[in-house]
């Protein structure tokens, strides 16, 4: 091995750890690039995931708030009017009867919960009676369907669909609305049952006699239409704004008027009690709702064995 003489040996020490401090500078250098593009890299991921995530949250919040659509077009205060022959009243059209119109006629006002089991006792006692007013033009009848006791069907929200199958028909076969409000009442779940399903509820609905438009009824009640409405109403309500009375606080369904007086119910709901009720509002406008309720329900209300499209 050659012998360099000292100050050579010296320089080539130096020469190496010069190279050496440079290749661990290079190597240094590539590794926080490295970490750099890591990082970056993380970064960009992290906040690709949270701009999905706020979109998600803000399509969520935006769904919740977005404005209910517009309720059917018989249902323009909330309820829809039926009259004479148990047909609705066009909204558009001469305004319905009322205690100062002068008329004569009774304006009997409900609202109703397709799963308040008071208003089924209601409507099972006095139904007929109202309807025969009607029917002969002696009374009209608003009916304002609710959802105040969406929460008590197992999570199933079965007052909010059968409302919205109710308003479904309002827009749909308004001339058929008092027979399936009827139909309604009659297949009513128990409280704290699931209720009817989507598929019982279009059966029932769209199995009453003379309903009209069939298939897009049934795609109403599945769609759930108007329910958004229909929730958007009930809050009103329940918030004290009540079409048709001066209340300021909703006592809770059934709330029915005549002539803008609540009827207080009795225990146990009767025609009779009832009766003398209307006969007494309708003494302040003159009018003499007189006919005759009948015996047993009017068939119009049972749905019949099958459906078929129209």
């Amino acid at each position: 091995m050659t012998n360099l003489p000292e100050g050579d040996a010296r320089a080539a020490r130096n020469e190496r750890r010069e190279a050496a401090r440079q290749r661990a500078q290079r190597a240094r250098a590539q590794q926080k690039r490295r970490q750099r593009g890591t990082r970056l890299g993380l970064q960009i991921g992290l906040g690709v995931v949270l701009l999905a995530a706020v979109a998600v949250v803000t399509l969520v919040l935006v769904d919740s708030v977005k404005p209910a659509g517009p309720g059917p077009a018989t249902m323009s205060q909330g309820g829809i009017t039926i009259g004479q022959d148990l047909k609705a009243v066009d909204p558009s059209g001469t305004p319905s009867p009322s205690a100062t119109d002068g008329s004569g006629a009774v304006r009997i006002t409900m609202y109703v919960d397709y799963l308040c089991d008071t208003c089924a006792q209601f409507e099972e006692a006095n139904g007929d009676y109202i309807a025969s007013l009607v029917d002969s033009g002696a009374a009209t009848v608003d009916v304002h369907p609710v959802a105040v006791l969406t929460n008590r069907s197992q999570g199933t929200k079965y007052s909010l669909r059968a409302a919205n199958a109710a308003a479904c028909v309002a827009d749909r076969s308004p001339d058929r609305f008092w027979a399936v409000n009827q139909a309604l009442f009659a297949r009513q779940p128990e409280q704290g049952t699931s209720g009817l399903t989507d598929a019982q509820l279009q059966q029932l609905v769209t199995g009453v006699d003379g309903v009209q438009d069939r298939s897009a009824i049934r795609d109403c009640i599945e769609d759930q239409t108007y329910a958004k409405w229909v929730d958007e109403q009930t809050t009103a309500v329940t918030d004290g704004d009540i079409p048709g009375s001066s209340l300021s606080e909703f006592p809770g369904p059934p709330l029915v008027l005549v002539n803008g007086k609540q009827y207080e119910l009795t225990s146990p709901i009767t025609n009779d009690d009832f009766r003398t009720f209307v006969l007494s509002a309708a003494g302040t406008t003159g009018a003499t709702p007189t006919p005759t309720p009948s015996s047993t329900r009017s068939p119009s209300s049972t749905p019949s064995a099958s459906a078929t499209d129209d």
